[in-house]
């Protein structure tokens, strides 16, 4: 009896500036032009263009924004409209799963225990994984300091508005916060802005949106063996 060969998986990792494309079994990932005016049709379009010669079974999206049972429930503050509702499978003609993108980059940077994930990018993202268990969290909004929020703080607008060494005191006093809050074992920072970060202390862990690739094809094991389980 022959055995069945493993699902090939293709992730899709959006941001507002690119979408970046891995498929199992390839080394290096494709990027392709993103922006405020990319809607999920002409996104899928130029992701099937660009891996026409490929071979994928099932797909994993990374999408910026939150992410109910499968569907994303608000439309992204830096694309174009029409992601809520949209049916990626049809478009794709293939299973897919769709998850927050910083959950996708948790997933990926996971080391067992109970990890906080915080995605330093154009905003902040937010994840939490305690044995192997996934959990979405948007804590971005939650208030912080002066009526403004994590994000307000954390986010690219932050960096801009503090300034490089203001903005890295910050990031500290919030993993200080929130890893006591959620009695993490040890915070996870990934994102495009955690290259500007300099030392971290101990319980700090430096993490890389390569992760995010891991994730997405962590995301189609079933079993806690495999290292992740998911809520459903």
């Amino acid at each position: 009896m022959s055995k069945r060969s493993p699902a090939s998986i293709l992730v899709v990792d959006v941001g507002g500036t690119h979408v970046k494309l891995l498929a199992s079994g390839r080394r290096t990932a494709v990027k392709l032009p993103s922006g405020p005016t990319l809607r999920p049709a002409a996104m899928v379009a130029a992701i099937v263009a660009a891996t026409r010669n490929w071979r994928y079974d099932r797909v994993s999206i990374g999408y910026p924004g939150p992410v109910i049972a499968g569907r994303a429930l608000h439309e992204p503050a830096n694309l174009g409209p029409g992601w809520v509702g949209f049916d990626f499978r049809a478009a794709f003609g293939r299973p897919v799963k769709l998850v927050n993108d910083a959950a996708m980059q948790a997933l990926g940077s996971y080391r067992g225990g109970r990890m906080l994930f915080l995605g330093l990018g154009t905003g902040l993202g937010s994840a939490m994984i305690v044995d192997g268990v996934l959990e979405p969290m948007e804590l971005a909004h939650l208030p912080y300091r002066h009526g403004k929020t994590y994000e307000d703080y954390l986010g690219k607008r932050g960096l801009e508005r503090l300034g490089k060494k203001k903005w890295r005191r910050h990031v500290l006093d919030v993993c200080a916060r929130l890893k006591a809050a959620v009695e993490a074992d040890y915070v996870v920072l990934g994102g495009g802005n955690v290259k500007k970060l300099s030392a971290l202390p101990p319980g700090l862990l430096r993490g890389d949106n390569s992760n995010a690739f891991l994730g997405g094809f962590r995301l189609w094991k079933a079993n806690r063996a495999s290292g992740v389980a998911r809520r459903r």
